[in-house]
């Protein structure tokens, strides 16, 4: 129970804090209120990462592209079906990009890619349930998420580029 002198200084705390909880349409915004309904992994399509020429990895990708399935991303889910798995968000126009991790369980390797399909920030070992923002620090057309060590697994860094298609 809370002292009712304390009352009026947590309300003028949170009237400060909330909006800061609020964010711009580029925002992978946190849900209010998680969901327990466990998503499943739907492969649409498949991403190369290429360095100097050569497919280092090809991986399987889900990719959200309502804005639910935007919001969405991987909360309350506890992983990708297998080691070369992702999800891709692809965005209508090339800008800077920011994400949360807010209701995301498991840590992540954040890509963002700009629309010339070169990796141009990565993000690795996203803190889960963290709403933090990670912006992209540079303008990015898509952004892919995978399990977090993935880029140190396959040795990918900033400057490779990223092909991708749908397969279905």
């Amino acid at each position: 129970s809370v002292p009712r002198a304390l009352l009026p200084s947590l309300l003028a705390l949170l009237l400060i804090l909330l909006p800061a909880c609020t964010g711009d349409n580029n925002d992978r915004t946190p849900s209010a209120s998680p969901d327990t309904t466990t998503i499943p992994f739907d492969k649409e399509g498949e991403l190369a990462f290429i360095q100097d020429g050569d497919t280092l990895v090809m991986l399987d990708i889900e990719i959200a592209e309502s804005d639910s399935a935007q919001k969405r991303g991987m909360m309350q889910r506890e992983g990708f079906p297998t080691e070369r798995s992702g999800m891709l968000f692809p965005f209508d126009q090339e800008q800077e990009q920011n994400f949360w991790m807010a209701n995301t369980p498991l840590s992540l390797d954040l890509f963002f890619i700009n629309a010339d399909s070169q990796v141009v920030r990565i993000q690795k070992y996203a803190q889960p349930n963290s709403a933090a923002s990670i912006p992209s620090q540079a303008p990015a057309q898509y952004v892919l998420e995978t399990s977090a060590g993935f880029a140190d697994s396959y040795g990918i860094v900033e400057g490779d580029r990223a092909q991708w298609h749908r397969t279905d």
